[in-house]
């Protein structure tokens, strides 16, 4: 495990990731770490391992410590684990802390993939789920069962309705049932947002996203506090095996490095489309916790740094009109995922979310959601509206 002092710690988010985990190669020099490729690591002697106690790729690496320990600062807390997929990393926690009887809260409007592994994959193992509106405190508390609830499970904003759920709030109602609170805190990115410092006993990512940043690594990681629950995730992660390769670690950390500048154009983008939309006759509704209208705007004033760059909204003319709008954009290209360079435009209810269909979770049908990229935004509000000038003109509006 790379050590980081505490000098660095008290520095500001940028100086820490470009800096934390990073020092330059011992060997040679090198400002970039070396990718380390071996799948196997020398002994001095049986069990004498030398620097950083690698033995086997699985278990540790030291492209992957560096990425644990860049995660775990940048998130604020004492121990990073990476995973192969954010997926992943969710089933890991889940199974730490979860066995058969326990019981999960998890938002009304999860990401489709964390409902599909908690209902059809952890059901069957015995684990039960209720689906609550987590902005509201008191049917939170309801949904909760003392003694059996193992874990609140929060999305913030959430994936694609971009509700605001209150980190402090929540962490309360858990912790006074004896419960833990984690937080998928994929789509704020740990710059946005630090989950832990509001009272979050963890937090998760796909790192495939705004952490990777440029859409060409697919990983996961799980940022904790407590000791004895680290210890639990490491023993499982290593057991599993669900571990990312060197390459994929160096990618990631390679994304973090610009991380805050890139959030900073997201989010200014984003802003400048959810105003552009707002004003389409084709538009029904936005949804950007940056809007004052947003339901959840004064907490994510509270709680985040800026708004993020996802925008979600309703198309006039239902589903049919939204569909044909994701056909028609140039510069917003038609496909899963988010959170790289580029913007990205989907169909929710027959893409990502396709597995909450019929479901109490299942999103409006006349639902876009966009990834607003760091392209000129004064090119993709363009596109935008050409779009939906076509869709309207096309008798869908």
């Amino acid at each position: 495990m790379t050590v980081m002092d505490d000098e660095l710690l008290a520095a500001g988010f940028e100086t820490i990731a470009i800096h934390a985990g990073l020092e330059p190669d011992p060997l040679t020099g090198a400002v970039v770490p070396p990718l380390y490729l071996s799948s196997t690591f020398v002994q001095d002697g049986v069990g004498n391992l030398r620097a950083g106690d690698f033995e086997y790729g699985r278990s540790g690496n030291p492209t992957r410590a560096a990425l644990e320990t860049n995660l775990a600062a940048l998130e604020g807390g004492r121990a990073g684990l990476a995973f192969s997929a954010g997926m992943a990393a969710t089933d890991t926690l889940l199974r730490a802390v979860c066995r058969p009887g326990d019981h999960v809260v998890i938002p009304a409007d999860a990401y489709g993939g964390t409902y599909r592994l908690i209902a059809r994959v952890l059901g069957d193992w015995g684990v039960e789920h209720t689906s609550v509106d987590l902005t509201d405190p008191e049917a939170t508390r309801a949904a909760i069962r003392p003694g059996v609830t193992r874990l609140v499970w929060c999305e913030t904003p959430t994936n694609p309705m971009l509700t605001i759920a209150d980190i402090t709030m929540l962490a309360g109602l858990a912790h006074d049932a004896g419960a833990l609170l984690a937080v998928d805190n994929t789509f704020a990115s740990p710059y946005l947002q630090q989950p832990l410092s509001l009272g979050a006993d963890a937090v998760v990512h796909s790192t495939t996203k705004y952490l990777g940043g440029h859409s060409d690594v697919v990983g996961g990681a799980v940022v904790v506090n407590d000791a004895t629950l680290a210890e639990k995730l490491r023993f499982l992660q290593n057991a599993a095996g669900a571990v990312p390769g060197p390459f994929d670690c160096w990618l990631v950390l390679r994304g973090i490095r610009t991380l805050a500048v890139r959030m900073d154009r997201h989010c200014a983008n984003a802003r400048h489309i959810a105003t552009a939309l707002a004003t389409h006759p084709a538009v029904g509704s936005v949804r950007y916790p940056g809007m004052p209208g947003h339901p959840g705007y004064g907490v994510a004033v509270k709680q985040m740094r800026d708004f993020g760059g996802m925008v979600s909204f309703t198309v006039r003319g239902g589903e049919r009109a939204a569909i044909d709008l994701c056909g028609r954009t140039r510069l917003f290209t038609l496909a899963e995922s988010l959170g790289g360079v580029e913007s990205l435009i989907e169909h929710p209810a027959s893409m990502t979310h396709a597995s909450v269909a019929d479901s109490p979770l299942a999103v409006p049908a006349d639902l876009v959601r966009l990834s607003v990229g760091i392209e000129s935004a004064d090119d993709l509000a363009a596109d935008l509206r050409a779009a939906l000038d076509g869709v309207a003109a096309g008798g869908n509006g």
